[in-house]
């Protein structure tokens, strides 16, 4: 007997598949809460490391009061993000915005920049919202000059790279958005013009284009573009997963619901258009055993990882692997992340990895690179276990998050700015994190979480007793930064010349926040602005290293992209404490030459220029 002909046994196969399918909707649901609720990954492939105890009559070291004030409003700060949400919870929604802090008129004080989305093309609402450019009066007041210089652009756009793309003296700006993106030319500080079409730089209608870095990778004089790539996504696509959390309905869904996208990478051909070859330059990865692309760039930061000369591209990727592509000299790059030990964390998973930045800690002997990862994931602190003072292939990185202090403080918030300055101009590094979650209803499925966070700012204490660790400052010593926000995109700058370093804050769909430092107390500080030969002026890429009167090391580079879908002043600040003062500065120029300079005052802020630039070498500015 046939058993198609059989109605009991075709009622049963009805209800067999039915309980199937429930099943299987059931378990992408759990999967779901699993990944909003998920917890932190517990190292077990590397032995824990015993912190050394303090001797009983050592007073324990605390983090001291770094306050800051919020300055929004009597700045004359009124952007507001705008990202389209109608209650669709489609993803790029909560991943803008993009700040950035640079001097667009020349005048030598630091401007800012905001990046802004838009409403969605089939949304009733007329878009009005627009990216917008304040110019900074150098006392730290802006005016909205957004309709003159003509950056009032409508589009969805997400981060902001800054660099002279045509030699001209004045900084040209790049704007990563959802579709194309704009390359806006800056015609002598006065406006900006759209020469997206013509330079070549615009991308695909279909990508999700997020953090870009200018960068000279050939060291042929003109600035090439890294632009990352988020995910492969639509506005179809994002419906059909129809990604939902119990008892909230639909939600923003994870990366891991899409398929990876590649990056662009844009060579300077010096005639005012560009060429991509991410691929032939070897920036392609693609997962072997689906043919897709492995990346979902969310940060990038240019740093030359093997202190070779050249730089290279570490790239922070969302639920996959990190990159490190090594810059091999020859226009070509190689991806060394898991040699190195920067692709996964210690238990060698992948991280929900967002903003990146780096610093060389230890007076310049040990370059760290720490990437903001999602909630109950521990920020990551990547540790090169080599001194950068010899040139050497031989990379290896160990992530020193719980070693470090930040571990433990860091896995409660998810992370999406990550800057290193020096909060307190005491002459160490701190750690900033711009925090958020991406679900604005997280706190109904997880207690723990909230979608508004506050910032935090990790104090590095390099005492003996210290052992360079970083403390969590308390949200009571932080003053005005201590509020909760959605925070993305965040950069910093001197903004009123009082030479401590100020920061911008950017929301999704939310207000950005400006913070005045008001920390210093008798702290001595140097700022430094490089100026390169003709054609390359703002020296990309160019080492600077301070050695004080006390015999203490300070090294930096000239690398403002930075933090996530951001970018930091160009000029660099050394703090030196309340008793030091600067001995010598000495510079290695993107071109390989050096030069250095002694006898300057602390207080003060100092053009160091090329010998091929023109003017004298050393140069004291009025205006720090």
């Amino acid at each position: 007997m046939n058993p198609n002909n059989n109605p009991a046994d075709a009622r049963i196969a009805v209800a067999f598949r039915r309980s199937l399918t429930l099943l299987l909707g059931l378990a992408v649901i759990g999967g779901g809460l699993w990944w909003w609720q998920r917890p932190a990954a517990v190292p077990n492939a590397a032995p824990e490391v015993a912190l050394p105890t303090a001797k009983p009559a050592t007073r324990a070291p605390q983090a001291p009061a770094i306050p800051f004030s919020d300055i929004t409003d009597s700045a004359g700060l009124h952007f507001v993000h705008s990202n389209g949400a109608r209650g669709e919870r489609l993803l790029p929604e909560t991943m803008g915005g993009g700040v950035a802090f640079f001097d667009y008129d020349n005048d030598n004080d630091q401007d800012l920049l905001l990046v802004n989305s838009t409403s969605w093309p089939d949304s009733p609402e007329q878009a009005t919202a627009t990216t917008a450019l304040y110019r900074n009066d150098g006392h730290g007041h802006f005016e909205d000059v957004s309709a003159e210089t003509g950056m009032n652009l409508r589009f969805y756009g997400m981060g902001v790279a800054v660099g002279d793309v045509d030699g001209d003296g004045y900084s040209d700006v790049f704007l990563s958005g959802l579709g194309h993106s704009k390359l806006l030319h800056n015609k002598a500080g006065k406006r900006f013009d759209d020469i997206t079409a013509e330079a070549g730089v615009g991308g695909g209608a279909d990508a999700w284009s997020t953090s870009a870095a200018f960068v000279d990778f050939d060291r042929d004089g003109d600035l090439d573009l890294f632009v990352g790539n988020y995910v492969h996504w639509s506005r179809d696509i994002d419906l059909k997963l129809d990604f939902r959390l119990a008892g909230l309905g639909r939600a923003y869904g994870p990366p891991t619901n899409f398929e990876g996208a590649q990056p662009y990478f844009y060579r300077n051909d010096g005639h005012g258009h560009f060429t991509e070859i991410a691929k032939s330059a070897g920036l392609h990865a693609i997962n072997p055993a689906t043919g897709v692309a492995v990346g979902k760039t969310l940060g990038v930061r240019v740093v030359d990882i093997d202190n070779d000369g050249w730089p290279d591209l570490v790239v922070a990727n969302d639920t996959v692997q990190n990159f490190a592509f090594r810059n091999r000299g020859d226009g070509s790059f190689e991806d060394i992340g898991t040699q190195a030990g920067l692709a996964f964390d210690n238990a060698g998973n992948a991280t929900g990895a967002m903003g990146i930045d780096a610093a060389y800690l230890d007076s310049g002997q040990k370059l760290a690179i720490a990437i903001g990862n999602f909630a109950n994931e521990m920020t990551s602190f990547y540790v090169s276990q080599f001194a950068q003072d010899s040139a050497t292939q031989a990379l290896s990185f160990t992530d020193e998050a719980t070693l470090s202090g930040i571990g433990s403080a860091s896995r409660s918030v998810l992370t999406f700015g990550v800057l290193f300055f020096d909060a307190d101009l005491d002459g160490a590094l701190d750690l900033f994190q711009a925090n958020g979650h991406i679900e604005n209803e997280i706190s109904k499925v997880q207690a723990s979480q909230h979608y508004r966070q506050t910032p935090k700012l990790f104090w590095q204490c390099v005492a003996a007793q210290c052992g360079r660790r970083f403390f969590d400052v308390p949200k009571a010593q932080l003053g005005g930064l201590a509020q909760d926000l959605v925070g993305r995109g965040a950069a910093y700058a001197d903004i009123d010349g009082d030479g401590d370093l100020d920061l911008v804050i950017a929301q999704a769909g939310d207000r950005a926040h400006l913070f005045r430092n008001d920390s210093q107390a008798g702290t001595h500080w140097l700022r430094l602005r490089l100026e390169g030969p003709a054609g390359a002026r703002e020296a990309l890429g160019a080492r600077v290293e301070l050695v004080s009167a006390a015999g203490h090391h300070q090294v930096t580079t000239v690398s403002p992209a930075r933090s996530y879908l951001s970018q930091v002043e160009l000029p660099v600040t050394f703090g030196l404490g309340a008793d030091d003062r600067p001995s010598e500065v000495n510079v290695t120029w993107p071109d390989g030459t050096r030069s250095s300079a002694k006898n300057l005052e602390p207080g003060h802020g100092y053009v160091l220029r090329h010998a091929h630039a023109g003017g004298a070498p050393l140069e004291m500015l009025t205006q720090p």
